[in-house]
């Protein structure tokens, strides 16, 4: 089964549309009740105006459904994506297992420092849509000292006080300042793949996040974010690929 639905993409970053927004205006149409994982591959910058997103079934089981969806512009494809669609149970207790890795809970939000960062020197509208607050450490790169160390960690939260839900976590995750900032700025960072996995659905209340990377090489870099809820719940997860110009 296939199907074209219009869309509207959004300028957020420097003339581009970051990954997260494409993941979430891409997940709107599949109709599942929960998008549980999405992988997407960036194969042009998608502008500012109309598209079409086309999506196929692959295989709709009991309990997950897997959707292929492709956006387009003037009918060149911009983004692919992979997504499993289910239905997300709310977290009850305390997870069956954590790794040791696991990024541990930060600072409290109170605790945590505003930051709206100059569009002219980071030109991403977005992060004057969305309210950001770090710790303290995690800005020092903005006055150009770099704790080296590939690391940022803060709160997020949607204008308004509107609480995130399963969809828009998909674009909470790449919302924050890329970790490689803590290497060394290097203006926009853009996705070329990422993958999602939403983990639970969010308590009310803003977003805390840990955002990893551990390799720059050949010009691209990774990075790794972990979210999680008011609770203290993971409730998702990123793993992308970015490209990294180092001054």
């Amino acid at each position: 089964m296939s199907r074209k639905v219009p869309a509207v993409v959004a300028v957020v970053v420097d003339g581009a549309v970051t990954g997260s927004y494409r993941y979430t205006t891409l997940e709107d149409v599949t109709g599942r009740d929960h998008v549980l994982s999405a992988s997407t591959h960036y194969l042009a910058v998608p502008g500012a105006g109309a598209a079409d997103i086309d999506t196929v079934v692959l295989r709709a089981g009991k309990s997950t459904t897997h959707v292929r969806t492709t956006l387009s512009q003037d009918g060149e494809p911009k983004v692919e994506a992979l997504f499993l669609l289910g239905h997300l149970s709310a977290p009850s207790g305390a997870p069956s297992w954590t790794s040791a890795r696991l990024q541990p809970v930060g600072i409290p939000y109170e605790d945590c420092l505003p930051h709206a960062p100059d569009t002219d020197r980071i030109p991403a509208t977005l992060m004057h849509q969305i309210q950001l607050r770090m710790e303290p450490q995690s800005l020092e790169f903005y006055d150009g000292r770099p704790q080296g160390v590939g690391e940022l960690r803060g709160w997020v939260s949607l204008p308004g006080g509107e609480d995130f839900d399963p969809v828009s976590l998909l674009f909470a995750v790449d919302t924050m300042p890329p970790a490689t900032y803590d290497v060394a700025f290097s203006g926009w960072v853009p996705t070329l793949t990422m993958a999602t996995y939403v983990r639970a659905a969010p308590a009310p209340g803003p977003l805390q996040f840990v955002m990893d990377a551990t390799l720059i090489q050949g010009g691209r870099g990774d990075e790794t974010c972990t979210v999680r809820d008011s609770t203290g719940t993971v409730v998702a997860q990123a793993h992308q690929l970015a490209g990294v110009r180092l001054p």
